[in-house]
């Protein structure tokens, strides 16, 4: 199964085991377990340290075909039902690694919290081998159940078991179970994981920002732009802080990128890891994990800006930063939220091999539609494509694509009016045709929505400029319409909603926060013809 360059990549990185570690597989007659045998046996040939074997005394109600990654000796083991590869396969080389004895890359802190967890926690993950964010999920519960002999961990490929996703429920990926109940939906941390776990974590972690000092430049947001001005900030030497919900914001949903410029292909996930490395390489005070709720503008000329967060604590800077990007736009009709990952879903990438063999709508007529409902027809029986205009408005090359497809439709001129339910799933989608003014339905079993982005910007209603459309309105400096606060990337009035230009919009507002510490006053009680020199030599 390995070709012969990763196979030498491989070989390298297991050269890190220094633990015997087994491959223990519990498997049946199917080809999917003379597949995973393979697997496992190829992997085993690559490190003296590991060595695959076939689990005869399993249990009868394991999954099949799986596998463990087991310390020889030990109760130290992870586990994975199906084929790790795809965007797992990392999962599983990290397994392998973490297992066999090489340290997990996690602080010094959040091992300590991991650790100090006391209890049982089964933890079951079902994933897709085409999720981007699954990986996260599944790599942070692994290092817990390395770290953790309480803590256990199965990674489930839904594609290969459904007929426990349909009796579990399962519509969207990843679903973590906890002990047998549903525990969490989505991308989530190490330290997201730790806290909903410890009860203690959010005061303690209240406690620590409350001490904080004033920043001189802070960060509200961390995906691109955010990303960029900490960077560009920091490099002035400056106290520099970012204050987000999770690193990477957008980008972490976003499948292939294939127009930043130097960089022909990559994946968000892949490029918000790269942002949050380059990041940690200068003193910036990251604050994982916070919302922002209010922005508190100087009660004085010159005076510090305020940043309330959702866990009462407020934090002081002398200029801020707002990049708190876009989410998806809703359909906001009724049962949408009712239905939410149980048929309505936002990632057809992650979710689509949910649905094989079914029938889906995607909603939305734009670029973003009409690439999830390409992409979903070489999954599911039948797409639906509903779009409100009385045309569809992607580019001419996809529509091509699009209507080349024996197995999707397209309705144009339709206005959804609700998502159809049975009180456990979705059933249909509502429609009224605008032309007749009649209406519709569609017998379905899955609604993906793609009608565009929304910026992230409630909280700052009433403390900066806002337009029509609730954007941040800001000059060709980035400047908004309080003194000291800048603003980049997709929550602004910036025409274009592109990666590299919310990066270009980042250092703008990072350059132009500096400029205006100089101007009132040299940051950090640094001598002004000292602070000035760091701009000549940016």
């Amino acid at each position: 199964m390995l070709d012969a360059a990763i196979t030498e990549q491989l070989r390298t990185h297991l050269q890190k085991v220094t633990r015997p570690v087994e491959l223990a597989a519990v498997l049946d007659d199917s080809p999917r377990s003379e597949e995973l045998w393979v697997l496992l046996t190829e992997l085993a040939a690559l490190s003296e340290h590991v060595s695959a074997v076939r689990d005869g005394a399993a249990p009868a109600d394991l999954r099949r075909p799986s596998f463990a990654v087991r310390r020889a000796g030990t109760e130290v083991e992870v586990r994975f039902a199906g084929i790790p590869t795809g965007h797992e396969f990392t999962s599983l080389v990290l397994a392998l690694l973490q297992v066999g004895g090489h340290p997990p890359s996690a602080s010094e802190e959040l091992v300590r919290a991991v650790q100090g967890l006391e209890g049982e926690y089964r933890f079951e993950t079902f994933f897709s081998l085409s999720c981007q964010n699954c990986p996260d999920v599944v790599q942070a519960l692994n290092v817990m159940s390395v770290l953790n002999p309480g803590v256990h961990h199965e990674a489930i490929d839904g594609a290969l078991f459904q007929d426990e996703v349909e009796s579990r429920g399962v519509m969207a990926v990843p679903s973590v179970f906890l002990n047998g109940e549903p525990f969490a939906q989505g991308r989530m941390t190490l330290e997201e994981i730790v806290a909903r776990l410890d009860d203690g974590a959010p005061a303690r972690a209240a406690g620590e920002l409350a001490a904080r000092d004033t920043f001189d430049v802070l960060v509200v947001g961390g995906g691109p732009a955010g990303a960029t001005a900490a960077v560009y900030a920091a490099r002035k030497g400056i106290r520099t802080g970012v204050v987000t919900e999770r690193f990477g914001g957008q980008v972490l949903d976003t499948m292939a990128i294939e127009n930043f410029v130097s960089v022909p292909y990559t994946e968000g996930p892949k490029l918000a890891a790269a942002l949050e490395a380059h990041v940690a390489e200068y003193d910036v005070d990251v604050m994982h994990l916070q919302r922002a709720e209010r922005l508190v503008a100087p009660t004085a000329p010159g005076g510090p800006v305020g940043v309330d967060l959702a866990n009462g604590v407020t934090l002081t800077a002398r200029t801020v930063v707002l990049s708190t990007g876009a989410r998806w736009r809703n359909l906001g009709v009724p049962g949408e939220d009712e239905y939410r990952n149980r048929g309505v879903t936002y990632c057809p990438h992650c979710d689509g091999p949910l649905f094989r063999g079914k029938r889906v709508a995607v909603v939305g007529g734009g670029n973003s539609g009409v690439e999830a409902a390409i992409d979903l027809a070489g999954v599911v029986a039948h797409v639906t494509l509903v779009e409100f205009d009385d045309r569809l408005r992607a580019d001419d090359v996809l529509q091509r694509k699009l209507h080349s497809l024996p197995n999707v439709d397209v309705v144009v001129g339709a206005r959804t009016t609700e998502v159809v339910g049975d009180g456990a799933r979705v059933v249909g989608l509502g429609y009224e045709d605008r032309a007749s003014g009649e209406s519709r339905r569609l017998d379905l079993d899955g609604v993906f929505v793609q009608i565009g982005l929304l910026p992230n910007t409630e909280w700052l209603r009433g403390a900066v400029e806002l337009s029509d459309r609730g954007e941040v309105v800001i000059d060709d400096r980035g400047a908004t319409s309080v003194p000291g606060v800048f603003a980049a990337g997709d929550c602004t009035t910036v025409p274009f909603k592109q990666i590299i230009v919310a990066m270009g919009a980042g250092s703008t507002a990072a350059l132009s926060a500096f400029d205006h510490l100089i101007r009132a006053g040299a940051p950090g009680g640094a001598p002004a013809a000292a602070a000035a020199g760091a701009v000549a030599g940016a």
